[in-house]
């Protein structure tokens, strides 16, 4: 398994005041699928994406990933576990409102140790034509692409994406997904979506449902559709 989670423990406060984002979770995934993982708000996803990507420490348990436990390391090796193998996409883009669509990619390429090539990466995500643009001229389709092109241009081994729709019309976020599918078919990108639609769930790989921090479901699908055929 490349990524493997076990016994994964969050909790906050003691006694009468504990509250547990995260409560003995354990799943696992192949390298190169797509995992959605559904829920309500507070029930744990964020929390869980967060100690996938190296921000957050647990509380117990351990997560390894491509035969690293990732909760054993120091604060330099986490450090360079995101800057290296991990790429993020969030709901808010966070581009730099005074760098073009490419500089807001080539920031990110400049401080990376093999990154991918910016213009054939812009061009996968059809927005090489939008290059020169700041993000204030772009859609929010185009700017949540070019965050998704910020985040895959240092080749990341896993995509983390954090409601990357939530802020989009049905026809974006059409587009969008539509990307993600391109990137984890060209790439093999491990990539893991947390997000509360469920018509998303169709296109993954294995489908995790979180309720209260704790598994209530965790499948990999037999047959998943293509994003042009997401009822969303």
């Amino acid at each position: 398994m490349y990524i493997e989670v076990k016994d994964a423990v969050k909790k906050y406060g003691e006694k009468e005041t504990e509250l547990f984002a995260l409560n003995h979770v354990n799943f696992e995934m192949d390298k190169g699928e797509i995992c959605v993982i559904l829920g309500p708000s507070g029930s744990g996803k964020s929390t869980l994406l967060n100690m996938l990507g190296g921000i957050d420490s647990l509380t117990g348990g351990t997560i390894i990933v491509n035969g690293k436990d990732i909760t054993d390391m120091n604060k330099k090796q986490l450090t360079e576990y995101r800057r290296q193998d991990v790429g993020f996409v969030f709901q808010s883009y966070n581009l730099i409102p005074d760098l073009t669509v490419r500089e807001n990619v080539e920031v990110v390429a400049d401080i990376s140790g093999q990154p991918l090539d910016i213009d054939e990466l812009l061009a996968q995500l059809e927005i090489d034509r939008h290059k020169n643009k700041f993000p204030k001229e772009l859609s929010g389709g185009q700017q949540q692409r070019t965050a998704i092109a910020r985040a895959l241009v240092k080749n990341p081994s896993i995509l983390l994406c954090d409601e990357l729709t939530g802020a989009l019309d049905s026809k974006s976020s059409r587009d969008v997904l539509r990307m993600l599918e391109k990137v984890n078919g060209t790439y093999k990108t491990t990539i893991l979506i947390i997000t509360h639609n469920e018509g998303i769930a169709a296109m993954a790989d294995r489908v995790i449902r979180i309720h209260d921090g704790q598994i209530q479901d965790s499948r990999r699908q037999q047959q998943k559709k293509a994003v042009a055929d997401l009822e969303i």
